[in-house]
């Protein structure tokens, strides 16, 4: 499956679930309350339409409706990831990579990952 395009609200609501789940609507709200401030009734209508575009799926637990992610966390930042390097840089991954290069405070460590990462990608070209 394709992953569903989430707003950011949608983002932290399937955060939570990523994290743990299945978990009902009150779980939910009350892991969010703290950082968003939203009320249940927000977090039940973000759950609902997180449903309707395949995000998650749902099934009876006894008196309250479970909360389960039908779609992986790393299939949704690759979505993401893609939406954006097209919407900001035209597709292009150089700019991008540049554009972080540049602004990014990474640390030696992270630039010698960064290396070995581009350096393996040369490997793998035909």
């Amino acid at each position: 499956m394709n992953a569903p395009n989430i707003s950011e609200s949608e983002w932290a609501v399937m955060e939570v679930l990523w994290e743990s789940s299945p978990r009902t609507a009150s779980e939910v709200a009350k892991v969010l309350r703290g950082d968003t401030g939203w009320a249940e009734n927000t977090v039940r209508t973000l759950l609902t339409r997180l449903v309707e575009k395949g995000a998650l799926q749902t099934n009876e637990g006894g008196a309250a409706k479970l909360y389960t992610p039908a779609v992986k966390r790393e299939d949704c930042v690759k979505a993401e990831s893609a939406s954006f390097m097209e919407r900001i840089f035209q597709g292009a991954a150089k700019p991008l990579l540049v554009h972080f290069a540049k602004n990014a405070r990474l640390t030696p460590e992270e630039v010698r990952e960064l290396k070995k990462i581009l350096d393996q990608s040369i490997d793998k070209e035909p």
